[in-house]
């Protein structure tokens, strides 16, 4: 059912939507970085050269192993400038959420 809708960010558990979720993910995600300061990165490009449209990548970590990414939209871009601007993100490490997760743990 969930398919069917064109706006899928609308839909709510009862107290926030998807569109809450993400904007509050993002912006502890940043606050994140601003505070860890150090390997914080930004990039237009993933590795590979391509970019959903209309988004960047915010990470922090380079090598692998280590890396904690997320895209967020374009829109937040000079949000972060504090982060060092990179042509392409690096190499990916091939993390999952679940790998974001278990390293935010270790911050």
């Amino acid at each position: 059912m969930i398919e069917e809708f064109v706006n899928k960010g609308i839909i709510s558990d009862g107290w926030h939507t998807f569109d809450e979720l993400y904007e509050h993910r993002a912006e502890l995600f940043i606050a994140l970085c601003r505070k860890v300061k150090e390997n914080v990165w930004r990039s237009k490009l993933q590795s590979d050269g391509i970019m959903f449209e209309n988004m960047f990548l915010l990470g922090v970590g380079k090598n692998k192993g280590e890396q904690i990414t997320y895209h967020l939209p374009l829109s937040k871009w000079e949000e972060v400038n504090f982060a060092e601007t990179l042509e392409k993100a690096p190499e990916f490490d091939g993390h999952t959420s679940n790998d974001n997760i278990e390293r935010l743990k270790r911050i």
